[in-house]
């Protein structure tokens, strides 16, 4: 995946948050709402994480289609 998929899959994945967000509390069911906001926020930090690694290697030098996209616990799991 090049960095341009990624930033499509990106965006794709913010503009399903903001229809999720955007939804009336009456529609649909909330907890239904609530795991799925959270599975994208989750994916949405995989991504930008890939995206990072990529722009490390190339800034090292390195060939940036070696990064890899990081389980959902070891990114999740990142000291703030």
């Amino acid at each position: 995946m090049n960095s341009e998929e990624i930033h499509a899959h990106i965006s794709e994945l913010v503009q399903r948050e903001q229809d999720l967000r955007g939804e009336l509390p009456t529609e649909g069911d909330p907890t239904e709402r609530a795991s799925e906001l959270r599975n994208i926020e989750v994916q949405l930090d995989r991504f930008w994480d890939l995206l990072r690694q990529r722009r490390a290697r190339i800034d090292a030098g390195e060939n940036p289609n070696e990064a890899e996209l990081r389980s959902s616990s070891e990114v999740e799991g990142y000291r703030q």
